[in-house]
């Protein structure tokens, strides 16, 4: 069965694979890894259709914002290196909507997307961010400070879960295409804009998630499951006749070749568009 969550154990050891939401790692599977903007250069194709820019920022009357990313050609993303408060403004005094956190759920360093910035009356720099976690869908302001260095991608995945079809785009070309599987009606994948947050090279051929596991900033409906049900993108499970189809629990299952092809490519903060 799919999964809408994974459980990555940083040991030596396999972890076991069960009917629970769960991204297992084997032994040897690599830490997730950055690769240059612009490793494959781009193809012709078709444009991806024009997504919503982002909302006006919410930021002080004094501020004028600078957008970092469209989530189409270019996306700003970093890694958090202070665990502060995301606010509603870019000002301290708006309300306290989240906090930032330096890991993920399996440990790594943490991403998120960068889509402006603004320099308030004081000069102080701040910049609104997507948010990892449930809800799905928030956004929010932090100081400039509270980001490392910022990357920049030219990816674009977008998942259409009646076609059951994932389209990559680099600098709006299409690139590559592949059928899905996608959540049942009962476990159904999530829509919205969301982003790569891990990616693992998976060694070992027995394990049901080979060669590749992405995991994304999308959390499932179903709450029960430990660690609060990450979505991600891997492989068949041994099972490539049910693609396309709607065999998962949540997370979007590709044939091996076809993650095979993917995931070395795109990189951390590639926006991830699902819709319906």
């Amino acid at each position: 069965m799919t999964v809408c969550r994974r459980h990555l154990a940083r040991a030596a050891s396999a972890v076991a694979i069960g009917h629970a939401l769960v991204f297992a790692a084997v032994a040897g599977a690599a830490s997730p890894s950055e690769q240059p903007a612009g490793s494959a250069a781009p193809s012709a194709g078709t444009a991806p259709p024009n997504q919503p820019a982002p909302a006006p920022p919410a930021a002080s009357p004094q501020a004028s914002a600078v957008v970092l990313s469209n989530e189409r050609t270019m996306t700003t993303w970093a890694h958090p290196v202070e665990e502060v408060s995301i606010r509603e403004g870019s000002v301290p005094a708006s309300r306290r909507i989240a906090r930032a956190r330096l890991e993920t759920e399996d440990g790594f360093p943490e991403v998120y997307v960068v889509l402006a910035s603004v320099t308030d009356a004081r000069g102080g720099v701040w910049v609104r961010v997507r948010i990892p976690g449930r809800p799905n869908g928030r956004v929010g302001w932090v100081p400039r400070s509270a980001l490392g260095e910022f990357h920049a991608t030219r990816w674009l995945v977008e998942i259409s879960l009646g076609r059951r079809r994932l389209k990559a785009y680099y600098m709006g070309k299409l690139r590559f295409t592949a059928p899905v599987g996608v959540g049942k009606a009962s476990t159904p994948t999530p829509t919205g804009n969301f982003w790569i947050r891990e990616r693992f090279k998976l060694s070992n051929h027995s394990n049901p998630y080979w060669p590749y596991a992405l995991g994304t900033s999308a959390y499932s409906t179903l709450t029960e499951w430990p660690g609060g049900g990450v979505v991600g993108i891997h492989g068949d499970l041994g099972e490539p006749q049910l693609i396309p189809g709607n065999p998962s629990h949540g997370c979007i299952r590709m044939r091996d070749a076809d993650i095979g092809w993917l995931a070395p490519r795109v990189q951390l903060g590639t926006p991830v568009h699902i819709v319906r």
